[in-house]
């Protein structure tokens, strides 16, 4: 087979491989703007014949989609800021400074965030009650900083460490205390890390379940993946609104990554080349 058949079929099988991944999206998508009717037809409709906003306006104005979506906002985006901003403080110094150990730290740093999410149910519930914040947002923005941070610390540090040194302290030379050099040259120049690890915390922030189920109970506390769970009745299952609503939850996160595409690319890749 020639060079350029196998660079066809391996397109083909890209495109394929796409087309079979984006069918369950494709499907919700339409399915949103169906009726209940033809969203219960037999034999199934694929492309609603008369589109219709009922679900969307069912969504917001029944089920409280913009209260979850609110919620969703403050607590994902809140803790994302704050793993960041602990990420790089504790990442910086792992980076620069000769620790005995320190990758067997890094990884002992990152197997905690492996953990059963059920294991660590009992510990933060317990604690988020004694301290009075369970169904408060800093209940559940500081469990995930908890869960995400070493993530972030990985990702940040083999981006410090890929930076080289005698640009800090050209910074410390000019003046520059130490705070000042990591804020005004070094946060610039790994920024594409520090995208990277800022959106893989917001995206799993904004996705979580399970605590927000856990520590999130009043209805007016839920955010987006609890909200939209509880949407089905004991006897009926919208899945009109359901859809709705998993399309305005999933638009957020396609802009996110959209308006970052560069940084993300960059930063997945960094180090991939060396030499």
């Amino acid at each position: 087979m020639s060079h350029t058949k196998r660079k066809t079929v391996f397109s083909l099988l890209i495109i394929g491989v796409v087309f079979l991944y984006l069918i369950p999206y494709m499907w919700f998508g339409l399915a949103s703007f169906k009726s209940q009717r033809t969203l219960t037809a037999i034999p199934p409709v694929i492309f609603p014949q008369k589109p219709t906003l009922y679900s969307y306006h069912v969504a917001f104005q029944q089920k409280h989609l913009l209260l979850y979506l609110k919620n969703s906002a403050i607590v994902a985006t809140l803790a994302t800021l704050g793993t960041i901003a602990l990420g790089v403080l504790a990442a910086y110094p792992l980076a620069r400074f000769k620790i005995p150990g320190k990758n067997i730290f890094l990884l002992l740093f990152l197997a905690i965030s492996m953990f059963p999410q059920m294991a660590l149910a009992g510990p933060i519930w317990r604690i988020m009650r004694e301290l009075g914040w369970l169904n408060t947002y800093q209940g559940l923005i500081f469990p995930y900083i908890t869960l995400t941070l070493p993530l972030a610390v990985w990702i940040l540090v083999r981006f410090f460490e890929e930076l080289p040194q005698e640009i800090e302290e050209a910074a410390l030379v000019d003046g520059c205390t130490p705070l000042k050099a990591l804020w005004k040259v070094i946060l610039p120049l790994t920024a594409p890390g520090v995208f990277t690890a800022a959106i893989l915390v917001f995206i799993y922030t904004w996705n979580e379940f399970f605590f927000a189920l856990l520590i999130m109970t009043y209805p007016a506390r839920h955010t987006l993946p609890v909200g939209i769970a509880l949407f089905p009745g004991e006897y009926i299952m919208p899945w009109g609104e359901i859809a709705a609503a998993s399309v305005i939850a999933t638009i957020p996160l396609i802009g996110l990554v959209l308006f970052c595409e560069r940084y993300i690319i960059s930063g997945l890749t960094a180090g991939a080349v060396k030499g």
